[in-house]
Parts: structure tokens; C-alpha cells; sequence
């Protein structure tokens, strides 16, 4: 046997209990052939010294938006005052739409209006969209075309759907140059595989034939597709199969190959803490709201019993207590209609959880799949708004390992830094940008953080048999590191060095 290639001098991390560290690493045919003794006599095609760096499982980033982080519409990041705002949008290129990102309404000098955008916008509509994505500013023009609504500009949840659709779609052209943009930026940080959070329809979508843009792009990366539940339709089944809705010929998760595949049906049951419409069972601090629940208990839970009946595994968007009350509920009774100890189902962000809910999460084996950067990024207002003893409860980590809790990392980028590495520093350390500790009880090792971003989002995902950790068989994905993140001081700022994908240089550090 001849290897293609044979990474010597490195010092690998597995994340492979049965070999928990190699120096030699053998590929062949896009998997991993062997490691140390088991290929150190083999010759190769190709052999590369790696003087002594550290060598990872590629990173998996459990839930991320590849099309929306690539859209290049007019960023407003770090505006502070209306004024500036104004300014960078009056220059717009074209006559069409105007849609700017990047707006935090905590932070400015007063909230953005539909008056203000009117100012220089003329007969053009606008589109401003939140940093959390759930919530927009919009023009007079749009709306005008949203009728029933009386706003000042400022959407949220199902109105900033309303709104967005007034835009959709997104030509396959326009999606495919988006996507390449972000596999570029993924493959520069250390991932291999991304989970796309929600495609055909809802609130992240981008076009009713996303997918399409999926395969034309043909990404250096490996992509697994959530469906959006909004677009399962009534099927004329066999009576005897229990599938009263599905999509077009029944496929559901599991379709596809090691490249594109189709992953979880997205369902979302509550908004977002930075847009204050996360369910809570308790108010947020200095509102007196509580949050929302995207849509009628009825109608979610139809959606998730369907989804479930028709073989999908779930992903729940669920960030408040409450709605993680709910989507518990939800899984339970779906599981009691129709036992699927397989499923695998997962609460996307998992938020808020109260110690109560802990038990549950792991009877019912849930998988949460968390955003630890939001808690770097937003974790000062996060805290303020869930007051001292809520505070502690957010983007869990410590407690859900305890409960033999698998856990998936991912980004939901845009909203917050996607590296991997920042992510697991959070994990570790649970400070904020600003220094603040963020529920402190709740680090964890940085083995233990290396593994949610690799063997816990392969297990996320439903791919643990092929990826997740270096063993012989797996595929030959890996992220190589200019340091070790369990010595580093500062390991989000460990420089990746270059990003595998099956074998195969994908991204190299310059020197």
C-alpha cells in the first residue's frame, strides 16, 4: 500500500480515547489510513514535516448561516448614532433595495425609525437588519406593503418575516457567490463542516431553491443542509407509514453523501435575547417583557410531531427557559406517539436553561447546540437583562457534561464571531470581551471544549462514524494549529496554520 500522503513531526490531539495522541499521521483515498507505528513503514506520495505543530480533527461549526455571513449588503457595524447610520446608507449603489447589517439598537444614541430611513431613501425600500436576526428596521415603503401592522419601523420575529419576504428571493447566482465568500472565511479559522441552519423558507432562508445553490457551488467544505419546517406540506402517503406531511418524495435526514447532506428540520419556537423576544418564564430586567414563542403552541407542536413521524431528526431553535419548556414538552409527547430512541433531536442555542431542565435535556437525549461566543460578545447585556441568578444558567457548559450531556459548538454566525478557537477560549475562561465572568461554574477543560467543536458536532450532526476525531477509517479532515490550546495562554489567538478537507490542502497560512 501507498499512503497519498504522510504528515510526520506532528503533535496530534485524536480526541480518540484509544489513542489520545499520534506523531504520524498516513491518508490515503481522502481517510485517515493510520497513525504512528501503523503507517510509519508505508511509503507515500507525498510527506510533510510539520516541525512540532499541533494537529486537531477539523472543527465542526453545528449551526451556522454560510449564505446570510456572505451576503455583501452595507455594513453598520459599530455605528453608534442615527447620523452615522444615515450617512453610510445614503450612499447606496442602485435602484433597488437597500439593506444594510450589522445594527445594534443597545447601543445607539436613540433607535433607528422608519422616518429617519425615509430621509434618504426616497422611493427605494430599506431593509436594516439587527445583529441578532431577529428584528429589523424597515422604510416607510415597506411599510406600507405590510398591512395590519402599526410599527415605527422596528420589526420583530413573524413582522421581520413579513418584511424580509417583501425582498426574497436571493437569485442561485447571488446565493452561490455568498457561499463561497464564507467557506473561504470557515476554512481560515480551522472548520471543515458546517450545519447550514435553516434553508427553503423562514426566517434565514434565502430562496425556495436553495438548495440548488448548495450543489452548484460545490464547496471546499463539507455541508450539511437543516431543512426549514415552514416548508413541509401535506402528503398523500400510506395510511400505515404516520407521515401526514413531509417534503417532496419523502427525504428527510440522512440524504446526500460525505460533502452535502441533509441534516435536521429547523423548527423555531422563541426569538433571541438580543432582540428580547427569547421566551422567558421569568421578565428581563428592566423591561417587563418576557419574551415571545414564534408561533401557536398548536401549530408548533403539530410541526414537531410531523417532522418526527416523518423520520427527521429536529432541530428546535429554543433560547428562553420557556420555550425550552415547550420543546421539551414537544419531543416527549412525539416520542411517546412514536418512539425513535435513534433521533438524535437537538434544542439549537439552548439558551437559558434552569437547573430543573437539566435532568430532562438528558432523559429525552437532546443534543444542545450552543453558541458559547455569543457570551464573549453580548455576555455584559446578556447578564444584565437575566439579573444574578439567571446569569449563571446561560450557554451551559460544566452542568450539561455533568448530566452526560453531549454538547455541539457552533456560531450561528453571523450574530457573533465564528473561530472556533475564540469559542473554546470562552468555554474555558467564561469571561466576557470585557473581562466579566459569565456563569463561571459553568467552564469546562479545554479538552473537553475541543471535543464539542469536534466529536460532539459530528455526533450533533449524526457523522461521528466518519468524523469528529483522528482514527484510522474517518475521514481525512484536520485543522492544523501553530500552538496547543491546553498550554496557550490566549488560544484564540493560536494561528491555524492550514485547514484539510478529506486529505486535501484546503486553506495555508502565509508565511
Amino acid at each position: 500500500m501507498k499512503l497519498d500522503l504522510k504528515l510526520t513531526g506532528c503533535r496530534a490531539i485524536t480526541m480518540d480515547p484509544a489513542r489520545p495522541a499520534s506523531h504520524t499521521i498516513g491518508i490515503w483515498q481522502g481517510r485517515i489510513a493510520g497513525l504512528d507505528e501503523q503507517v510509519a513503514d508505508l511509503p507515500a506520495a507525498e510527506t510533510a514535516d510539520l516541525g512540532g505543530a499541533v494537529v486537531l480533527p477539523g472543527f465542526i461549526d453545528a449551526h451556522t448561516h454560510l449564505a446570510w455571513n456572505g451576503r455583501r449588503t452595507i455594513d453598520i457595524t459599530g455605528l453608534t448614532a442615527v447620523t452615522q447610520v444615515l450617512d453610510r446608507l445614503a450612499d447606496a449603489p442602485g435602484t433597488g433595495w437597500i439593506e444594510a447589517s450589522g445594527y445594534d439598537r443597545r447601543s445607539m444614541d436613540r433607535p433607528l425609525t422608519a422616518l429617519d430611513l425615509d430621509r434618504i431613501s426616497g422611493a427605494r425600500p430599506v431593509y436594516v437588519a439587527d445583529l441578532s436576526g431577529h428584528a429589523c428596521v424597515v422604510n416607510s415603503v415597506v411599510l406600507k406593503q405590510l398591512p395590519g401592522i402599526t410599527s415605527d419601523g422596528w420589526l420583530t420575529e413573524n413582522e421581520q418575516l413579513a418584511a424580509r419576504t417583501l425582498r426574497l428571493p436571493y437569485s442561485l447566482g447571488e446565493i452561490t457567490a455568498e457561499l463561497h465568500e464564507s467557506a473561504r472565511q470557515v476554512l481560515s479559522e480551522g472548520v471543515t463542516m458546517c450545519a447550514e441552519a435553516g434553508i427553503g423558507a423562514g426566517l434565514i432562508a434565502s430562496s425556495p431553491l436553495e438548495a440548488a445553490a448548495y450543489q452548484r457551488a460545490r464547496l471546499p467544505i463539507r455541508v450539511q443542509l437543516m431543512v426549514s419546517a415552514h416548508v413541509l406540506h401535506d402528503v398523500s402517503a400510506d395510511p400505515s407509514d404516520g407521515v401526514p406531511r413531509a417534503i417532496d418524495l419523502g427525504l428527510h435526514t440522512g440524504f446526500g453523501d460525505d460533502m452535502l447532506s441533509l441534516g435536521a428540520l429547523k423548527l423555531w419556537t422563541d426569538g433571541g435575547m438580543m432582540a428580547r423576544t427569547a421566551a422567558l418564564s421569568e421578565p428581563y430586567l428592566g423591561t417587563g417583557g418576557s419574551g415571545q414563542l414564534a408561533d401557536s403552541e398548536e401549530s408548533m407542536r403539530a410541526a414537531i410531531a410531523d417532522g418526527h413521524h416523518a423520520g427527521w431528526q429536529l432541530a428546535i431553535h429554543a433560547i428562553g427557559d420557556r420555550a425550552i419548556d415547550f420543546a421539551l414538552d414537544a419531543v416527549q409527547e412525539a416520542q411517546r406517539q412514536r418512539p425513535r430512541p435513534e433521533a438524535r433531536h437537538r434544542i439549537e442555542h439552548c439558551g437559558l436553561v434552569r437547573p430543573d431542565q437539566l435532568g430532562r435535556i438528558a432523559e429525552l437525549g437532546v443534543v444542545p447546540v450552543i453558541q458559547p461566543s455569543f457570551l464573549h460578545s453580548y455576555g455584559d447585556d446578556y447578564s444584565e437583562v437575566m439579573g444574578a441568578h439567571r446569569a449563571p444558567w446561560m450557554y451551559r457548559g460544566r452542568a450539561f457534561l455533568d448530566h452526560g450531556i453531549t454538547i455541539a459548538g457552533s456560531s450561528d454566525r453571523p450574530v457573533a464571531d465564528g473561530a472556533p478557537l475564540r469559542a473554546i477560549e470562552f468555554m474555558v475562561h467564561r469571561r466576557s470581551s470585557s473581562g466579566r465572568a459569565v456563569g463561571p461554574d459553568e467552564a469546562i477543560t479545554v479538552e473537553e471544549a475541543i471535543r464539542a467543536y469536534t466529536l460532539g458536532g459530528a455526533y450533533a450532526c449524526r457523522k461521528e462514524h466518519v468524523l469528529g476525531s483522528l482514527t484510522p477509517g474517518k475521514l481525512a479532515d484536520l485543522v492544523v494549529l501553530g500552538d496547543d490550546p491546553r498550554t496557550s495562554d490566549a488560544i484564540a489567538e493560536i494561528p491555524v496554520l492550514a485547514t484539510m478537507v478529506g486529505g486535501t490542502l484546503m486553506t495555508q497560512r502565509s508565511s
